[in-house]
């Protein structure tokens, strides 16, 4: 089921929305999983994979990242994939119809509070069992969700890596290699003018010693 929704602004990490499943006894836990997500807010860029899920312990963070703005959920490990980024686009869409022109302009966190109440009533819709066997307006680009990208929140949150390191590196090694080429290429020419100058000195001499030593 699910149990926490935040949204965030990706530039920054600033919260901008966020519910959570109401219960006492699982509650005991929640504040970790909302420090997590505020961690996650932190290092994501627009590097990053636009979807995503990351295990941490029996649950699993799924996120989406739209327009600048970061959709993530909570949900147990059993819930069903399909439907945690369902949900992730019902929300995106409604988020981005009621304040799209807001996001970039608002300071303080959770500006957007109120947006808990439509939350809740999407959150209802996907938790109840009849409900759920009724949603048939699931985009069909989310039936094959084995291609997300899967990381653990340990590698993410205690090794400090960023989930765009490995388009960082890629870029990085991208960027040198093109560098070597263009050096390699400078090298070469400057190699190549050095002999013809050296060529061009030896046939000068030579007509000077022929125009003075023969004549």
């Amino acid at each position: 089921m699910v149990l926490m929704t935040m949204i965030a602004r990706l530039a920054d990490g600033l919260p901008l929305a966020a519910s959570m499943q109401e219960d006492e006894q699982s509650g005991r836990s929640f504040m970790e999983y909302q420090n997590q997500a505020k961690m996650l807010f932190k290092k994501l860029n627009h590097q990053s994979p636009t979807k995503c899920s990351i295990e941490s312990g029996p649950m699993v963070f799924h996120y989406i990242i739209e327009v600048g703005v970061v959709y993530l959920v909570l949900c147990e490990k059993q819930y069903a994939k399909r439907l945690a980024f369902a949900y992730l686009e019902e929300l995106q869409q409604e988020f981005y119809s009621q304040n799209s022109k807001k996001v970039s302009t608002v300071t303080r966190p959770y500006s957007f509070i109120e947006f808990d109440t439509y939350i809740q009533k999407l959150k209802k819709s996907y938790t109840d069992t009849r409900a759920r066997r009724n949603i048939g307006h699931i985009n069909t680009e989310l039936q094959d969700v084995q291609r997300i990208m899967v990381q653990n929140i340990d590698d993410v949150m205690q090794r400090g890596v960023a989930l765009s390191d490995l388009d960082n590196k890629a870029s990085n090694l991208s960027s040198l290699s093109k560098k070597y080429k263009q050096d390699a290429k400078y090298l070469n020419l400057r190699s190549r003018n050095a002999k013809i100058a050296a060529v061009v000195t030896l046939v000068v001499i030579f007509l000077i010693y022929l125009r003075y030593w023969w004549f």
